[in-house]
């Protein structure tokens, strides 16, 4: 199989992430519940790795590194730390359902800062024009999970941080990708999936908390800490982490961080960006197909969208798969993002790559792609 969906989850890992996870279930219990060997080395195991993130992404201490189960549930605490049932938000054009659903569910006035696609200089001008008074948070990701598009992040973090606004950062397409610096930021938040570019197990993600920010708990339950009272602590980590841990994801996470940053952001970032271009170039040359790509690389990550004239994304996406391509066909779960850039109606096929993808790969699937819209021109 040709593996060209990470931006759903990194399928293909370094070894070390399967054998970390194997290693946990063998050997660990759960941290904070015992002062024998499995639970002490299961508590060194996720201190350690808050001590990896906390480093990669410049957090003052690693008791601001949340571990969630995903990004959504890091974004949901993140939301409703800050939004209060009816409040006011700002969002990018770009946003993923895991936004602008919980934003829903609490009845939030949510305005747009649309801009058009691979324009930050334009999507940085429309937050500037919305953060205004009385706006709870902001929210933008790093990266559009539908089109590889960077945002401003930079530029609206000091907008943000001018006007007294908490900003939220989904940093789903980016971690492990590129610089994210909470410190000089000053985020409120940022949220994060472990399965992704960190190359960790599904079922992980990340919340960094920003120092001083008031945070709300979605669960209450167990900790391990002051068990007597029945409120959560008022402590990061543990106000967020009620219940066992997933130790074994968090060890496998762990390698997958320590991977990243053996290998380094410039590396991966590179790697990815030539086969983004690699494969945009290719695709041009096929009649009937629209890439949607970046004219400078460096507004654009490891993400690739397209359409084709005469063949729905889900039909092409199907006729890919059954050629032993994987990626991604519709709406991705951010119809915003579709709603933005103009391709609501027909959806998009996404290409999205990692760190273990090839050339070879990309001309293999430039060949099937030339062949398979041949009858369709």
């Amino acid at each position: 199989m040709i593996y060209f969906d990470s931006a759903a989850t990194t399928f293909q890992k370094p070894p070390a992430v399967a054998a970390a996870v194997w290693d946990a279930l063998a050997t660990m219990s759960s941290p904070g519940r015992g002062s024998y060997a499995a639970a002490a080395r299961a508590a060194d195991t996720a201190f350690q790795c808050r001590c990896e993130l906390a480093e990669l992404f410049h957090m003052g201490s690693p008791e601001q590194v949340a571990f969630t189960m995903n990004a959504t549930h890091a974004l949901n605490i993140a939301i409703k730390s800050l939004v209060p049932p009816g409040g006011r938000a700002v969002i990018s054009g770009y946003e993923h359902n895991a936004v602008t659903r919980p934003l829903a569910a609490l009845g939030a006035g949510v305005t747009v800062a649309a801009a058009p696609l691979f324009q930050p200089d334009r999507a940085a001008e429309a937050f500037e024009r919305l953060i205004v008074p009385g706006v709870d948070a902001v929210v933008c990701n790093h990266v559009s999970n539908v089109f590889g598009f960077i945002q401003p992040v930079e530029a609206v973090a000091a907008l943000c941080r001018s006007r007294g606004v908490p900003l939220i950062i989904d940093a789903s397409q980016s971690a492990g990708t590129l610089p994210l610096d909470m410190t000089a930021l000053g985020a409120a938040f940022a949220a994060m999936p472990g399965h992704k570019g960190l190359y960790g197990p599904q079922g992980t993600g990340v919340l960094l908390c920003g120092e001083g920010t008031p945070v709300r708990p979605l669960l209450e339950g167990g900790t391990g800490s002051l068990s007597i009272q029945q409120e959560m602590p008022d402590f990061l980590p543990d106000r967020l982490e009620a219940g066992t841990h997933n130790v074994p994801g968090i060890a496998g996470l762990l390698a997958g961080v320590r991977y990243v940053r053996r290998r380094g952001l410039e590396k991966i970032l590179d790697r990815e960006r030539r086969l983004t271009r690699q494969m945009a170039g290719g695709l041009r040359e096929i009649p009937g197909l629209r890439v949607y790509a970046a004219a400078s690389p460096c507004r654009q990550a490891g993400v690739l969208s397209l359409t084709a004239e005469g063949m729905d994304a889900e039909t092409l996406g199907s006729a890919l798969a059954e050629r032993g391509i994987a990626v991604r066909a519709g709406l991705h779960c951010a119809p915003l993002a579709h709603r933005t850039v103009g391709t609501l109606d027909t959806g998009t096929v996404r290409l999205s790559f990692s760190d273990l993808n090839t050339p070879e790969e990309v001309d293999r699937v430039i060949s099937v792609l030339r062949v398979l819209l041949k009858g369709t021109n």
